[in-house]
């Protein structure tokens, strides 16, 4: 009996180990890759407003981790070997919630779930995060903007971000530099706005 049961925990044990090598033994990592927040504002620390800043809506294909890219109008493709830390929504709402902290503006900046009191929601929509490559290698990237008063329910101002920046070098370190320099502008962009808004 214990030597038949020391065989069975050897034949077991050898189909785990097996299946471990096959699970990291496959094709090579994805690279993975994040965004930066860019500093923003004066830090002029105006009044306690306080906002939220929601989680952008985006189409299908920009609502995951691949990095999209477009040879052509209307054709849509994914950097291959390459992907986002995480959902691009979630990773954009991090570091959009960290642009307006940084800024200094606002007397509190926090996203669903916080607790905060909240003044007014920062309502986004990705309408283009990509790789062009038709006619040049560009990043970018836009997106639509709404400030809601969580007072009333009422849109106070809405508006649409947009910006380019050309790929420099080769690689998907290049691509993905280029768009983290894109959406820093943008995001900028949309700090100052609200921030001269409300």
């Amino acid at each position: 009996m214990r030597f038949g049961t020391f065989v069975f925990a050897a034949a077991a044990l050898s189909v785990v180990l097996s299946g471990c090598a096959l699970i990291g033994g496959g094709s090579r990592p994805l690279d993975t890759f994040e965004l930066t927040a860019p500093p923003a504002g004066k830090g002029n620390g105006r009044g306690g407003r306080q906002i939220l800043i929601a989680e952008p809506s985006a189409l299908k294909a920009l609502d995951g981790q691949n990095i999209v890219i477009k040879p052509s109008p209307g054709v849509i493709q994914y950097l291959e070997g390459a992907q986002w830390a995480d959902r691009l929504p979630r990773i954009i709402q991090a570091r959009l919630a960290e642009t307006f902290q940084r800024s200094g503006n606002f007397g509190g900046v926090g996203k669903p779930g916080e607790g905060l009191a909240i003044d007014y929601q920062v309502i986004a929509e990705i309408r283009a995060f990509d790789i062009e490559v038709n006619g040049g290698e560009q990043a970018e990237v836009e997106i639509f903007v709404k400030l809601l008063n969580d007072r009333n329910g009422v849109v106070r101002a809405s508006r649409t971000f947009a910006a380019n920046a050309p790929v420099a070098g080769s690689g998907n370190n290049a691509f993905v530099a280029a768009l983290d320099r894109a959406f820093g502008e943008v995001a900028v962009a949309i700090v100052e706005w609200t921030d001269s808004i409300i």
